[in-house]
């Protein structure tokens, strides 16, 4: 018998066709798991019931308010729900605040759910594959995976794909889970704002872009051309870049600088424009990998403890069959080997160098050594080599979604770390509060 993500649901079908697969499909879940998605149905009905006997005395205000302002109550928009099958999503006619309140009647007569992957128009679901029809067997909801990645810059993965993972994760937990992180990714996230293609924090521009952008920009750099630098900023580099001279220029001569962490995304909302996304090196690393793997290009790691990027190499080798590393050399050569370091990293014929000596020193090596490394693409990546080598562990997936991970990584190291955060981001916000207020940018 397959298993559920083997199956392959076909286009259009009747109704009651898709709804008698979608049932045999569930059918192959664990009694488990169909009685928490029994648990989830109570639990909306539960809320919407109780939201609008409290909400009653507001949404018979608004109602007035509605009829008012734009002589009707109610305005439907159309859309498809769980099974394909057609629904008018509720909202208030007029434009005040509130104006989404009724969805909370489409929770109630099933329309929709509080958490599920985001109802989609009649156009969007004709386009929907094969490969994520799955979607289509839960119900809509109000709070999706992909909106709340989306906020706080870690959509890494198509819509699609994050539609289907929580098709065959989904369970009661699960959905309250991302509710509770839905909620703290709405405040972190802010209101709509303007993404520029260009961030500029205390002088230093920095590229406003997508993961799957970035890493076509770095194949295709390595692919051919002049040599080119890239580097990740978080405030903890913008901090040293506010007062090392060196640093700074190096950025501003960088090929690109791209932005790291949730402390750019606040950031950001204070400047008032947004991120596209949190394009971190340690994210964007097994992309690369895999886009190296595809297109034969090779990787040289330079930096961490001995045997810390030998563990990365064999990893990532498991990883993605196929990939090159064409090289590997820790980070605490004699300064007197450093020739013949430099002379291994050319005759690799690695196409893509990473170092990881730590800001700023990875980058002050790279400028310092530009006109002696043949690579096409240089990269600083920090301490990325500890977290694939399985040195340190990386963030749990709830917490990166929450803009948390800073919190992980002082609790693992926070001799090391507490500086950075405790003291570093206060003080990173505060030069951007007075850069927003026009005062000095550097």
């Amino acid at each position: 018998m397959k298993r559920p993500h083997e199956l392959r649901i076909p286009g259009p079908l009747g109704q009651r066709q898709r709804h008698w697969r979608a049932l045999w499909l569930r059918s192959l879940l664990p009694p488990l798991t169909l009685l928490g998605l029994v648990l989830s149905r109570l639990v909306d009905l539960a809320l919407a019931l109780l939201l609008l006997i409290l909400l009653s005395p507001l949404l018979l205000a608004r109602s007035l308010i509605a009829r008012l302002r734009s002589g009707q109550v109610f305005a439907t928009e159309p859309l498809v729900g769980r099974f394909r099958a057609p629904f008018e999503r509720l909202r208030f006619a007029d434009e005040a605040p509130g104006q989404g309140l009724p969805v909370l009647l489409n929770i109630l007569r099933g329309d929709m759910a509080i958490a599920g992957p985001r109802p989609l128009t009649a156009a969007e679901a004709a386009r929907v594959g094969v490969e994520a029809a799955v979607r289509f067997t839960v119900r809509p909801g109000v709070f999706s995976p992909y909106r709340l990645k989306s906020r706080t810059g870690v959509a890494y993965a198509p819509e699609a794909q994050i539609d289907r993972d929580y098709a065959y994760g989904q369970s009661a937990r699960g959905d309250a889970g991302l509710v509770v992180r839905s909620l703290i990714g709405e405040v972190l996230g802010g209101g709509e704002a303007p993404t520029p293609p260009i961030l500029e924090f205390f002088g230093v521009p920095i590229v406003n872009t997508t993961m799957p952008e970035a890493v076509d920009w770095i194949a295709a750099r390595a692919g051919g051309g002049d040599p080119a630098l890239l580097a990740f900023v978080n405030p903890d580099c913008l901090n040293i870049a506010y007062v090392d001279a060196e640093y700074r220029r190096i950025l501003l001569d960088a090929a690109r600088v791209l932005p790291d962490g949730i402390g750019i995304h606040i950031g950001c909302r204070m400047l008032g424009v947004a991120l596209q996304a949190n394009v971190n090196g340690t994210d964007l690393f097994p992309q690369l990998c895999e886009r190296a793997a595809q297109t034969g290009l090779g990787l040289f790691l330079l930096g961490a403890r001995p045997g810390i990027a030998d563990a990365v190499a064999a990893n990532m080798r498991a990883q993605f069959p196929g990939l090159r590393i064409d090289g590997v050399q820790d980070g605490y050569f004699d300064p007197a080997d450093e020739d013949a370091v430099i002379d291994g990293i050319n005759a690799s014929g690695a196409a893509i160098l990473l170092v990881a000596f730590g800001v700023p020193r990875q980058e002050k090596w790279l400028a310092r050594n530009q006109e002696r490394l043949t690579l096409p693409v240089r990269m600083g990546v920090g301490g990325l080599f500890d977290f694939y080598s399985g040195r340190i562990p990386r963030a749990p997936v709830w917490m990166r979604e929450i803009g948390l991970e800073w919190t992980w990584r002082l609790m693992q190291e926070p001799g090391r770390m507490w500086r950075r955060y405790v003291i570093g981001n206060p003080l990173f916000l505060y030069r951007v509060w007075r850069q927003a207020r026009g005062g000095e940018t550097s």
